[in-house]
């Protein structure tokens, strides 16, 4: 294989001429005179084929060549020679030409996948010199490695003020053994949280925010933001904590710089009271204000100075705990210290219990104190001190190699910090009484050894860099929420990518100081604590959802871990939660709920294909599945309506679907259950038109929300509206989630718009319903079709004339769960063709009606046939003679007209492009029909509602024209009708 050495010059392969070398020797440099050079002098600059044979005669013999992308002088000497070149040699073609892609295209795909917006360099193919690193993003500042980035900053944040001035307090009160146990508990959770995390960071380039931009991806912008918000919350209140141990350990070390006058609290439990000093809460807010100032003046040089100023802080830390150690280790009991004997047996034994007792304010044990210590409350205060495993993320956009770094530094940082606090508990409970670790804050700078105050200074530059980091981590994840630009309020935090978030670090800063100002160190940690397993809780369902799903994206390179253990970690948070302070756990879910409704109702829709999204889907796949392809039980029957938008006619412009259509989908569901196709047709080629196609899906689908219409919307392009929807109906839906209800407008303007398209269009729509067994309903009266805030009184009435499955009766049903038909009544109307059958089909109605549970006064109506109309002759006597008049005479004015066209050009009788046979009593008799039930309805309906009547199908040997002068009869007068036809099965069933 050829290798480039250091000197750039080729090495390996074999070659004639010019180009003789053997493995291991170095290719001597091209001259001008070479064979090679002159060959290619040779070539006709203006034909790009006879280069390309005299490479085929001639092959070079070499197998690869390395390029150079860093702008060597290689690189800039070849791009010379191609600019030199005729332009002949400029127009290559590209060998993926028949693909459409160009051969840089590998390096702009990977760019677009990441979301980094690159522009698009020219294609070869444009006749233009492209240089390889042509889309490349600049250089920017220098990135951070696993142990500055991440390892540093997680042990800085999490060996802060806790252990030193709180950590030998809690084993004094709670024991060895139970905080063995405390320590086990807080870090199994955080150690289970840190492993959640490294799974997510590893599945994929990662952004600034930290877990706020993990969260959001995993769970959705909605639950992202409100724990992101919470978070930030924690980290500023921390930082806080921070400042406080910092200064409370200042004025320890240095009593003589306090400006009030300290507290003196007289201890009980000793063999002789002594006076304990505690700083003046003043003293504690004069001071934690000016250093929250200092090391906000250090965030705002950016994360340079940050780096810098980082391992000042880091080093006493280091020497700090080796000092505590070696303290421990050579404290004897020849020359004990007042409560301090040395390791031994007796003392580990005496501490190894309990011991709660009530404090002061201070921690101070005193017997009438105002606070109760329990174990539940200890959890509380010891927490924050394993809660700085997010620190490396928060920094997530200053790593060089998140999916590296991350998941090693946060677990080296938690096991070590983990196994620290272990070791130590064990130390302290051993060399020192029971009184010395409550009344001795600073026991750490006590029993530490060289150098006692030494200890001091290192404590306080600790946990001054605990809250460096903090107040660094907050601001960033802020601005982080805020460029997501999902809640338009927070617009105010938002920064340029690589800018510093000026405005949010002095948000950040004015929070501190806020929580400086209340002064009680105990009173901060709780609500730290809540915010910090908010947002580990979310960690781990984030992890636990993306592992459960196992949707083919979710491939970390952190192999180590299972949905299982991210469970365990959530269900634990939670349980942390509740013993800690069951108020402050209510207190903060309601706040992370106020915040996720606040972004539901004001936040910009975001879709970042997070879990949920395909929890929904693998639900809908599974569910489909299990529905399988046979029928559905009529129990379980959902009508799921295809709502044809294609008007008869125009719409106002912007105006995708007439407005009643959703209120009338809305009405076809029982209490929003359900689900609706809008479907429209566009007219046109489909490679011509599926632009437009796409932009006018995209308008349907924001119309039916802003009609509050649970479904979805379809564009089909198709020639015509009739091979359009012929394709809708064969195609639509998946399974058994295939609509089964065609709703549309009746088209009340077919006579004055176009009397021949129309109305063969109308026709073939119902009769491609029939053939693929689709319901129909057909609406007249679309424009006085109520809303919900329109209240109606009156009539629900059917005329049920054929057998349809009962889905006229659960239509109307339907329409009295909405509250604009809740105070109507149902009539069902029977037609009967003779009078000795109207008893019994009455009773049998009810009966069924009984059965079904529906509440319905029942008719039953003999339509009496006419004796003249019997025989065939003779006109009908009823008060819409007038109307049957005009039909019968523009059905004979058609039919004149077929017929002379049929004679001119010596064919049969022809309509709507097919020859049809007429009959002309069997026409006069369906106008008849039509007329007598038109006539019923306008004697018994005509102050109802609304009407439901069956639809009947089109004669089959009847030209269209003659079906809609049918229909027209039948609808004449009825200001608001449905017509539904019912397909070949129950949607109703009389059983339990």
């Amino acid at each position: 294989m050829d290798r480039e050495n250091g000197d750039g010059d080729i090495e390996g392969g074999g070659g004639d001429d010019g180009f003789r070398s053997s493995i291991g020797r170095k290719y001597r440099p091209v001259l001008a005179n070479d064979r090679a050079v002159l060959e290619m002098s040779s070539i006709d600059p203006g034909s790009s084929s006879s280069s390309t044979s005299a490479f085929a005669d001639h092959p070079p013999n070499l197998r690869k060549v390395k390029t150079s992308v860093n702008g060597s002088s290689d690189a800039k000497e070849g791009n010379a020679l191609h600019q030199q070149q005729p332009n002949g040699s400029q127009q290559q073609e590209s060998k993926l030409e028949l693909f459409g892609f160009d051969s840089l295209v590998n390096i702009l795909g990977l760019k677009s996948m990441t979301g980094e917006h690159v522009a698009q360099p020219s294609s070869p193919r444009d006749g233009e010199d492209i240089s390889i690193t042509a889309g490349l993003p600049k250089p920017s500042a220098p990135k951070l490695g696993t142990l500055m980035g991440v390892f540093i900053p997680c042990i800085q944040s999490i060996l802060g003020i806790i252990y030193y001035i709180r950590f030998s307090w809690i084993v004094g009160m709670a024991g060895i053994g139970e905080t063995l146990l405390l320590v086990s508990l807080c870090g199994t959770c955080t150690f289970l949280t840190s492993i959640s995390l490294s799974a997510i960071a590893t599945n994929g380039a990662m952004k600034g925010g930290g877990p706020y931009y993990l969260i959001g991806r995993a769970l959705g912008p909605e639950v992202g933001v409100s724990i992101g918000l919470c978070f930030f919350l924690g980290n500023a209140v921390a930082g806080a904590l921070y400042v406080l141990g910092a200064v409370e350990t200042f004025l320890k070390a240095v009593p003589a710089a306090g400006i009030f006058r300290e507290t003196v609290t007289q201890v009980n439990g000793t063999a002789v009271a002594q006076p304990i000093e505690s700083p003046s809460s003043h003293d504690l807010q004069i001071y934690g204000i000016i250093v929250t100032i200092l090391l906000c003046f250090i965030v705002f040089g950016g994360v340079k100075m940050i780096n810098r100023v980082a391992p000042a802080f880091l080093i006493p830390v280091l020497f700090s705990l080796v000092c505590i150690f070696l303290g421990v280790l050579l404290a004897r009991k020849d020359h004990p210290t007042e409560g301090i004997a040395g390791l031994n047996s007796k003392t580990f034994r005496d501490n190894w219990s309990s011991d709660y007792q009530k404090t002061n304010d201070a921690g101070i044990p005193q017997p009438d104190g105002s606070t109760t210590w329990d174990f539940n409350s200890l959890v509380g205060l010891f927490f924050p001190a394993v809660t700085g495993i997010m620190a490396g993320s928060n920094r997530s956009s200053s790593l060089k190699d998140t999916q590296r770094s991350i998941p090693v530094g946060t677990l080296a940082a938690t096991l070590t910090t983990s196994c620290l606090y272990l070791v130590s508990l064990v130390l302290f409970g051993s060399v020192a009484s029971r009184e010395k670790l409550l009344t001795d804050r600073l026991l750490t700078a006590t029993i530490a050894w060289p150098f006692p105050s030494l200890i001091k200074i290192g404590i306080i530059l600790s946990t001054m860099g605990a809250a460096l980091q903090s107040l660094t981590g907050a601001p960033r994840l802020l601005a982080a929420i805020a460029n997501d630009d999902i809640l338009p309020i927070l617009n105010y935090f938002k920064v340029a990518d690589g800018g510093e978030p000026h405005v949010a670090t002095f948000f950040t800063a004015f929070l501190c100081i806020g929580c400086v100002i209340i002064g009680n160190l105990d009173l901060i940690t709780p609500t730290v604590t809540m915010f910090f397993l908010l947002c580990y809780t979310g960690v781990n369902l984030s992890c636990f959802l993306l592992d459960l799903l196992d949707a083919p994206s979710w491939r970390p390179r952190w192999k180590f871990h299972h949905w299982s253990t991210s469970l365990v970690g959530a269900l634990l948070c939670i349980v942390i939660m509740f013993l800690i302070s069951w108020s402050f756990t209510v207190v903060s879910l309601a706040l992370a709920s106020l915040i996720y409704k606040y972004v539901s109702i004001k936040g910009k829709a975001g879709d970042w294909g997070d879990g949920f999204k395909s929890a929904y889907f693998q639900l809908a796949l599974r569910s489909l599945r299990s529905l399988g392809a046979s029928q559905v039980h009529p129990k379980n029957w959902y009508p799921i309506p295809l709502i044809f938008c294609r008007p008869w006619g125009k719409l106002p412009e912007n105006v995708p679907c007439h407005p009643k259509l959703a209120d009338f989908a809305n009405c076809m569901k029982k209490k929003g259950r359900g689900m609706s196709i809008f479907v429209s047709i566009l007219d046109g080629d489909y490679h011509e038109c599926a632009e437009d196609a796409k932009a006018a899906c995209k308008q349907l689908s924001t119309y039916i929300d802003y009609k509050n219409c649970e479904g979805v919307a379809e564009i089909v392009v198709a020639p015509n509206m009739s091979e359009g929807f012929r394709g809708i109906i064969q195609t639509m839906g998946l399974g058994n989630l295939k609509p089964n209800i065609v709703v549309m407008r009746y088209p009340e303007i077919w006579r004055r718009e176009n009397l021949t398209e129309i109305p063969a269009t109308f026709v073939g729509i119902i009769n491609d319903c029939i053939v693929a067994n689709k319901a129909v309903v057909i609406v007249k009266g679309l424009d006085e079709w109520p809303n919900e805030y329109q209240r109606q009184y009156g009539t629900i009435d059917l005329y049920w004339i054929v057998r349809d499955g009962g889905l006229m009766l659960l239509l109307s049903q339907l329409l009295l769960t909405k509250a604009s038909f809740e105070n109507c009544k149902i009539q069902v109307f029977c037609i009967a063709e003779d009078d000795g059958d109207a008893e019994g089909l009455k009773a049998d109605v009810k009966k069924f009606l009984y059965d079904l549970r529906m509440q319905a006064e029942v008719f039953v109506i003999t339509m009496k046939w006419d004796a003249q109309m019997d025989g065939g002759g003779g006109s009908p006597q009823d008060e819409s003679t007038e109307a049957f008049t005009s039909a019968q005479q523009r059905i004979e004015d058609y039919l004149t007209q077929m017929k002379a066209g049929a004679q001119t050009e010596g064919t049969p009788l022809m309509a709507d492009g097919k020859p049809v046979i007429v009959n002309e009593k069997q026409v006069e008799k369906f106008l008849y029909t039509t007329l007598k039930l038109n006539s019923i309805i306008l004697r018994y309906s005509r102050m109802a509602a609304v009407v439901l009547v069956s639809l009947p199908p089109p004669p089959l040997s009847h030209p269209a024209y003659f079906y809609m002068e049918y229909m027209d009869l039948l609808l004449e007068n009825v200001p608001r009708i449905l017509i539904v036809r019912g397909y070949r099965r129950d949607v109703v069933t009389l059983f339990t």
